[in-house]
């Protein structure tokens, strides 16, 4: 999009590991030297510790295509895998057809690829690249396939590369032999202020600018600041950086614009705060937009044209219109909600004065109490019937309650027992013969739940309290709707 406005052959700070890219630094330049050195000297294993972002699988490829002509390098990212599936990410990138191998004889064909590269005069680099992520036993099949080798050299070199997690798990006691077969152990460090120029330098020129500079030495410093030297954090910067700034047409990167750059990535900036949406929801209306009369308007908000990178006009929308619903659709669907809500009410009060009652029962913990209240509730017909009232003994009080919607039978023993377990599921099915499904009950379904001694009645919440002595009709509901809205005419 900026590319030609500031005369760029390609994206300088893309997020592709492209070696071409890789800045020597003094930190990069030890540990890519370092490695090389190792390979060459058939060390066996070696590891890479850095942390997210500082460079570690650009420098990889880096390595692999100093390589190229003398080993045959594998990379593996997959790492989230067992033993066999990471046998087979490695067959499969050499080509070879697992189809119908087992282990034992996927680590043969890999023996026989290696002599074979040893024939040809070349060494065998495997890379693995995330290897904090290993598995302890893949790290194990790792050290055993270490051992293929001659006696006068190793067969396979193994590359470790991961986060510092890598580190503390070999450090593991369980990974001792593994870990003292890590010959080289190469580390990345973060840039310093004089090597993030020098890397921002470097990166532009790769892509083709050859004119001056780009980003000032106050903005240098800046983003040197921001990024912590984390190359990945350099790149973020720089790309929103020049991005801000080519949508202003500036053609120097200044201070001002990193920062504002660095608060368009922090993704704190983005989610809002508790106290904010309470504020925001609580705010009273201005004196204007009380009275319904809209103030002077904002300009209208300017869009970017993505097709040519030009600032627009967005002519679709206002930022300072007003937006007012019409009232009748409001106070049409209240009317109707309160009506339905009379007619559900009536129809649950006919349900609830339907229903027979049976003599109270006690409630006690021994399984003769729940059998003979089953049998009272089969004995006066295929529908149980409930008491309302609570019903107290001397072992534990029996409260029947009123399911809500989307209520389950654990939810109903949390709120009413405090806890909910097998037995107490037990009790409960033993008191309601025709519960069928605990976690599905039905929105106003009566449920019979045991108490223990001396448990508070929550008579709000129980079937009593859904049968109230005056029931009001929809008629009466309405009529003091009507008279609300008179009231605030």
């Amino acid at each position: 999009m900026f590319l030609d406005f500031y005369g760029l052959r390609e994206q300088p700070f893309g997020m592709t590991p492209d070696p071409a890219y890789l800045y020597a630094s003094r930190t990069h330049s030890e540990a890519l030297a370092s490695l090389s050195l190792g390979i060459a000297d058939n060390r066996g294993f070696l590891a890479l510790i850095a942390e997210p972002g500082m460079g570690k699988t650009t420098l990889l490829y880096q390595l692999m295509e100093q390589l190229r002509d003398t080993s045959r390098t594998v990379l593996l990212s997959q790492t989230q895998c067992n033993c066999q599936e990471f046998i087979e990410y490695i067959l499969h990138d050499l080509g070879v057809d697992i189809a119908g191998m087992g282990l034992v004889a996927m680590h043969g064909k890999l023996n026989e690829i290696l002599f074979e590269e040893l024939l040809a005069g070349k060494r065998f680099v495997l890379v693995v690249d995330e290897a904090q992520n290993l598995d302890d036993t893949v790290l194990e099949t790792l050290r055993m396939l270490s051992n293929f080798e001659t006696h006068n050299t190793k067969l396979l070199q193994i590359i470790l590369a991961g986060q510092p997690q890598l580190a503390a798990k070999l450090a593991q006691p369980q990974l001792s032999q593994l870990r003292q077969r890590v010959a080289v152990l190469g580390r990345l460090e973060p840039l310093t202020a004089e090597e993030t120029g020098l890397y921002i330098e470097h990166r532009l020129e790769v892509a083709g600018h050859c004119g001056g500079p780009i980003f000032d030495p106050a903005s240098i410093r800046q983003i040197a600041r921001q990024s912590h030297g984390i190359p990945r954090n350099i790149n973020n910067l720089c790309y929103h950086s020049l991005f801000l700034s080519y949508t202003r047409r500036y053609l120097t990167v200044t201070a001002a614009i990193v920062r504002e750059a660095g608060a368009l990535l922090e993704m704190e900036s983005f989610t809002p705060k508790p106290s904010a949406i309470a504020d925001a929801a609580t705010a009273p209306l201005t004196s204007a937009a009380a009275a319904g009369v809209s103030g002077p308007r904002s300009a209208p908000i300017a869009a970017l044209d993505y097709k040519d990178g030009r600032m627009k006009p967005n002519l679709t929308y206002d930022a300072g219109e007003k937006i007012s619903p019409p009232e009748w659709p409001v106070r049409s669907a209240i009317l109707a909600v309160i009506v339905l809500s009379g007619t559900l009410l009536l129809a649950i009060l006919g349900r609830s004065e339907s229903r027979h009652r049976i003599a109270p029962a006690t409630f006690d913990n021994s399984s003769d109490a729940l059998g003979a209240m089953t049998r009272a509730d089969r004995s006066e017909g295929s529908a149980a019937s409930y008491d309302a009232a609570p019903q107290d003994t001397g072992s534990g009080q029996m409260l029947t309650v009123v399911a809500g919607p989307q209520q389950t039978l654990k939810d109903l023993s949390l709120l009413y027992v405090g806890h909910f377990d097998s037995e107490l599921s037990k009790q409960i099915r033993s008191l309601n013969p025709d519960l069928k499904d605990p976690d599905h009950l039905e929105a106003g379904q009566l449920i019979r739940i045991p108490l223990p001694p001396g448990a508070m009645r929550k008579v709000n919440d129980t079937a009593e309290s859904a049968t109230p002595s005056e029931p009001e009709t929809s008629g009466s509901l309405f009529t003091r709707f009507t008279a609300f809205l008179r009231e605030r005419k």
